[in-house]
């Protein structure tokens, strides 16, 4: 039996009209135990007191650190494009992320 380095897989996403036209979030709240990690989405509406949670994505804690990793990888390129993202420190604005 020979060990053949496993071959790379080529993946092609497909996504439904639906969920392509997306969903606008400005609030998150991110929950884990020792099996998973629970992203809730959802949206505030200024005036509004409260949140509406517009999706929720439940994943393992692998899969979580490596979209951490590609969301920070990103961001880095987007700064590196547009300027750096400000804001991100001032704590009376602090609502969902």
């Amino acid at each position: 039996m020979e060990n053949k380095p496993p071959q790379e897989i080529q993946l092609r996403a497909r996504i439904d009209d639906s969920v392509a036209e997306g969903i606008y979030v400005n609030f998150g709240s991110i929950v884990h135990n020792r099996s998973e990690f629970i992203l809730d989405l959802g949206r505030i509406v200024p005036g509004k007191p409260e949140v509406k949670i517009l999706t929720r994505v439940l994943t393992t804690p692998l899969h979580a650190k490596q979209l951490c990793r590609a969301l920070a990888q990103n961001i880095e390129q987007y700064e590196k494009m547009f300027g750096e993202i400000t804001g991100v420190d001032d704590v009376s604005k602090r609502v969902g992320f």
